[in-house]
């Protein structure tokens, strides 16, 4: 029998149902409730007509409760797709109409948002059941099929497996596209297994250890997260939202939960870093440190590893498209200078990372070419999108299986290491975030009263790593300025993808071929010739 990410607490639940598998708040749940309560939503799904592969959306705010609901689905052989319930509800509607689910989990922080969908999604296929974690319930579902919350506990348990392929999806998550459409990368129980099979044994994650929850849960680190905390028996601490962004709140969080294990994206630790919110000495229960999504500026590691000498620090790399991460490098002792590179190191188990010139042969050490990724964490492809698939999902040149280009540009050092140089295109990392400029784009290209806008990426010394800058040029005789061009886009973007630096110009500079021309706008703004006016905080 095939095993499944679900089995992961089923075998916590059998052997320490007292145990404690997730702190939040003031709550604690044992992997015995949590086992019990994800039991009974499986039963509500399927007696409600869930066949295996139905998509199940989880629009609820990190916690207990939205944990639940996604092994829940995954019990009963659905798909789950989380939903970042801060994103604009518009944004929301293309994930929906994407992945058409049959089921919408939803808490009280998400139904106003879900409700002003109500008339755009009325065409939609099939009109989503819901399931509400609240007393807020939806109106707009299909009526005698939705369920409050105390349905959950009011029917029997599920105990058995629908399922009988890992290679079936287990979730699907949504990045950013170039034309202003997410993508959805699918995801399979085998995908997430093998990563998290060879993570919990190399960090030696044991049973009782209390690990970190930070990331979103439509963020792939939040799948170690999870399934790394349930297959080790460990302990997840979900860190509100709340925090993400003050330093000295995180760096309490640590130290009051005496959490074993921290796992973030770099823009956070650059934030404790440059609010120095660290003590030397800090955090002594604190075992290990790993980061992944973004490149850690060699300052901050060297300010951490002075502050916490007995904690292994740890670099980790990889795509949403092979799950999770890809590579490691464990940064055997303090970097001598500043400007040392750290590597993103060598190929997990079962994984292979080739870097290759244009004609997909291996580039000599120290010279740099195109990062492909292959082995047992490639997706199947992106969800209902052969030609996007196609296009960067290629058979190996060693006929050795798939491989996937990354986009990134890579080199391979005298040492064997493998070290990240940057993006090949126009998608970029801001705090961890993986974001196409051309959405940004296409957004911007929906408001009326520019005449055109061009989005371009600089390099920054605020923690999120990268600056996005925006150039536009109104149309004629209209009285736009950078605070009505952001307004319009927090309506269809997610904050994290919102510009902060702005510039107007009467017409965008071109080049010889009569294109925007993107270098020179790279250079103004690096230049810092903005104006002062149209800065944004």
């Amino acid at each position: 029998m095939a095993r499944l990410i679900h089995h992961y607490l089923r075998r916590q639940a059998q052997r320490r149902p007292e145990a404690p598998a997730i702190a939040w708040n003031e709550e604690r749940w044992t992997f015995g409730r949590l086992d019990d309560v994800t039991d009974r939503i499986a039963r509500l799904l399927c007696d409600s007509g869930l066949q295996c592969g139905d998509r199940v959306a989880i629009a609820a705010a990190k916690g207990p409760w939205a944990i639940a609901a996604m092994i829940g689905t995954l019990k009963a052989g659905g798909v789950y797709v989380p939903i970042d319930i801060a994103s604009p509800a518009a944004r929301v509607e293309r994930v929906l109409r994407s992945c058409e689910p049959t089921w919408i989990v939803a808490d009280a922080a998400a139904v106003p948002m879900l409700e002003s969908l109500q008339d755009s999604l009325a065409d939609m296929a099939v009109t989503p059941r819901v399931l509400t974690l609240s007393d807020a319930p939806l109106t707009w579902s299909a009526g005698s099929a939705d369920a409050a919350l105390d349905a959950v506990f009011a029917g029997e348990r599920l105990t058995q497996d629908r399922l009988t392929d890992d290679t079936a999806p287990a979730h699907i998550l949504f990045t950013s596209g170039s034309t202003g459409v997410p993508k959805g990368v699918v995801i399979t129980h085998r995908n997430v297994m093998a990563f998290v099979d060879w993570a919990v044994e190399y960090f030696a994650v044991r049973p009782g250890d209390r690990v970190s929850g930070h990331a979103p849960l439509h963020f792939d680190l939040s799948t170690f997260d999870i399934y790394g905390a349930l297959a080790a028996g460990a302990e997840l601490y979900p860190v509100p939202p709340q925090l993400n962004l003050a330093p000295q709140a995180l760096a309490a969080f640590i130290r009051r939960n005496e959490l074993n294990q921290w796992f973030s994206v770099p823009s956070v630790l650059n934030l404790m870093a440059k609010y120095d919110v660290v003590q030397f000495g800090d955090f002594p229960a604190l075992k290990r440190l790993m980061w992944c999504g973004e490149v850690l500026p060699t300052p901050t590691l060297r300010y951490l590893m002075e502050r916490l000498p007995l904690v292994e620090f740890t670099n980790l790399y990889g795509p949403t498209e092979a799950t999770i991460a890809s590579s490691y490098y464990t940064v055997a002792e303090m970097p001598q200078s500043d400007t040392q590179e750290i590597p993103i190191g060598t190929a997990c188990a079962g994984e292979r990372l080739l870097v290759l010139d244009e004609r997909l042969q291996p580039v000599p050490p120290e010279t740099i070419g195109d990062l492909y990724i292959g082995g047992v964490g490639l997706s199947p492809g992106y969800w209902r999108d052969p030609e996007k698939t196609a296009a960067v999902f290629l058979d190996a040149p060693d006929g050795l299986g798939r491989i996937y280009k990354t986009g990134d540009l890579a080199r391979v050092g005298c040492d064997g290491l493998i070290y990240f140089i940057g993006r090949a295109d126009t998608q970029i990392k801001s705090r961890g975030y993986r974001i196409e400029l051309g959405e940004i784009e296409a957004a911007l290209s929906t408001v009326p009263q520019l005449k055109e806008a061009a989005v371009v990426a600089i390099d920054s010394d605020d923690f999120d790593g990268k600056a996005i800058c925006c150039a536009f040029a109104p149309v004629g005789g209209e009285a736009v300025d950078a605070n009505h061009v952001r307004s319009a886009l927090r309506k269809l973007l997610p904050t994290y993808m919102l510009p902060v630096r702005w510039a107007r110009f009467e017409t965008l500079p071109k080049n010889a071929n009569g294109k925007i021309d993107r270098r020179a706008l790279r250079e103004y703004f690096a230049a810092g010739c903005e104006r002062a006016a149209q800065r944004t905080v």
